[in-house]
């Protein structure tokens, strides 16, 4: 028999010429895989429903030349788009082992007579118009996330001693891009091929299978120096975004690192460039044509409005996501999110059951991608929920060592430290917003939260009064307008309060201590006008384990005179 090397291979109804590296469908249209991707494929078709680890497949393609994970990745997602493959059941992933060419799909072309063939393929058509009816999908499976390729910046000057630089900033680039998880960088070896080179955008992302390129300049003159970066869209040649940094030459150097942060915040996170870009694009498909990566977008812009509402609506999408991409990181992420935020909206959930829900995605998520900042933060969180404050400050630590420049993971630690450790919160808040200027609206809650728990009621309301609009977010705006003497201010926001949930109560706000200061929170939600201690009846209701002790002393005060036969006193609730 022939090598497989050589072999016409039939998959999902499509010929592969492994000699060749094509793959042609039934109406004879063929694409021409690169070079490496044959040679994975190749490697797969040898050793056909055999497991072949990730290693093995790099150094049988690579050999020595080093590259990352991504550069296989890739490869892999241009087999599977070539195949229609979107379901990946004929390339399989085995999760951080390698892959799997199934071998029910990879029948060599000249293995059966032409009448058998001629007999299975009516038969396969009366089977595919069955399936047609029965068990056509109504939605794209797959979790492919878009891959951005940076190219060799290019040096403006003539001066050719900025080409270091210019190198230099190439590569800080695409360090700072590969630590966020959710958007996979092409290795620097794969784009080094197009420097100082004319190039469409349209052929080197078909090349590199990269759904953006980021280009960009670097020109000295005289005194000042020039740093331009722009984004496209491989798929239409549109420039997606584009900006200008002028700096003075001689300070330079020591504010690199700031312009490839900047750079790289701004293409990546919930809210980056890239990000929304991809998003938009969801908004326009139809219901069909959304897949896991598409119902993430959309999750995760709804469940940023910072409401009850846009939280169920973002778990809406994610659990569709996850139906058809189970392991899609971002999507199990993402859900323990929802249910963390969840809890500090002050809407009035079951404790119990999303504590354990939000630790049930936290931990899925964090053992598909241990290395993700923000799967570690909710690690984190999920521990601070136990009880674990050892463990919960490991993962937090751990979250901001692996992204420093996350800006959204910088947010979210300001979250959980606020109220504790909250001058550490505020220069991460300081931090943030020097990495990205024009912050995304959920933002507003935890900025407001760590200036309320540094008494510094003045940015507090300013922010607060941009928060989204739930029981909670509310709650600042009365109690930091009660503190700075705004009464009615304070007592708007009090009335939407109560308005948005009927039961809150400074107690309940939150369902753990969140103030180093005790008394914080109490004597700014008496100043508001709002109530501070829940009821008996809401304390056997609700449960969360945390209780103010002034509240508990004066329920246990109220209960005793009920035994002795005395009046409870009205204004108990409310100290």
């Amino acid at each position: 028999m022939d090598s497989p090397a050589h072999a016409l291979l039939r998959l999902n109804d499509r010929t592969v010429d492994l000699q060749r590296g094509t793959v042609a469908d039934a109406a004879g249209h063929k694409i021409t895989l690169r070079a490496q991707a044959a040679e994975v494929l190749k490697v797969l078709a040898a050793r056909p429903g055999q497991l072949v680890g990730k290693d093995e497949l790099v150094q049988a393609v690579w050999g020595s030349i080093a590259v990352t994970d991504d550069s296989l990745v890739q490869c892999i997602k241009e087999i599977r788009k070539a195949l229609g493959d979107e379901a990946h059941e004929i390339v399989k992933t085995v999760h951080k082992r390698g892959y799997v060419l199934e071998p029910v799909r990879t029948e060599r072309a000249w293995t059966l007579p032409r009448r058998r063939w001629i007999a299975l393929a009516a038969g396969a058509t009366v089977l595919a118009a069955l399936a047609g009816v029965y068990l056509w999908p109504t939605e794209k499976p797959g979790a492919e996330p878009p891959v951005i390729a940076v190219l060799p910046f290019q040096n403006l000057s003539e001066v050719r001693s900025w080409d270091r630089l210019a190198d230099g900033l190439t590569e800080d680039i695409i360090t700072d891009l590969a630590r966020f998880r959710d958007v996979p960088v092409v290795a620097r070896t794969s784009t080094e091929v197009y420097r100082g080179k004319a190039y469409d955008v349209r052929e080197v992302g078909r090349a590199l299978n990269a759904d953006y390129v980021l280009e960009g300049s670097l020109q000295v003159d005289g005194y000042r120096t020039r740093v331009t970066a722009q984004l496209i869209d491989t798929r239409t040649g549109v420039h997606v975004w584009s900006e200008r940094y002028d700096r003075d030459a001689a300070e330079f150097f020591p504010i690199q690192d700031e312009i490839t942060e900047k750079i790289a915040v701004t293409l990546t996170g919930w809210q980056g460039q890239i990000v929304e870009a991809e998003r938009a694009l969801a908004r326009r498909k139809n219901a069909a044509d959304l897949d896991a990566s598409d119902y993430w977008l959309l999750g995760t812009e709804a469940k940023h409005k910072m409401t009850p509402q846009g939280l169920t609506q973002g778990r809406v999408y994610f659990e569709k996501g996850l139906k058809l991409a189970p392991d899609f990181m971002p999507l199990l992420r993402d859900m323990a999110v929802s249910y963390s935020v969840e809890l500090d909206l002050g809407s009035g959930v079951d404790y119990a059951a999303a504590v354990g829900l939000h630790r049930t995605y936290a931990e899925k998520a964090y053992a598909l991608e241990p290395n993700d900042a923000s799967a570690n933060f909710q690690m984190g969180v999920a521990r601070a929920n136990e009880g674990d404050f050892e463990g919960e400050g490991r993962f937090k630590e751990r979250a901001l060592q692996l992204n420093p420049n996350n800006a959204d993971n910088l947010m979210c630690l300001v979250w959980a430290w606020g109220g504790w450790q909250t001058d550490r919160a505020i220069e991460l808040v300081d931090r943030a917003q020097k990495l990205s200027p024009r912050h995304p609206p959920w933002w507003n809650f935890p900025i407001a939260q760590a200036y309320f728990a540094a008494r510094r009621f003045d940015k507090a309301y300013e922010f607060a009064k941009q928060a989204g609009v739930s029981p909670n977010q509310a709650a600042y705006v009365a109690m930091t307008a009660a503190r700075l003497g705004k009464k009615t201010e304070a007592a708007e926001a009090a009335a939407k309060v109560l308005q948005l949930n009927p039961d809150w109560t400074a107690e309940s706000m939150f369902p753990y201590q969140n103030f180093e200061d005790e008394a914080l929170l109490p004597e700014s939600a008496a100043k508001a006008g709002l109530p501070v201690c829940m009821t008996a009846a809401q304390v056997k209701a609700d449960t969360s384990p945390f209780r103010f002790r002034p509240c508990e002393e004066a329920r246990a005060r109220a209960a005793s005179g009920r035994r002795n036969g005395d009046a409870a006193s009205p204004q108990a609730s409310r100290l």
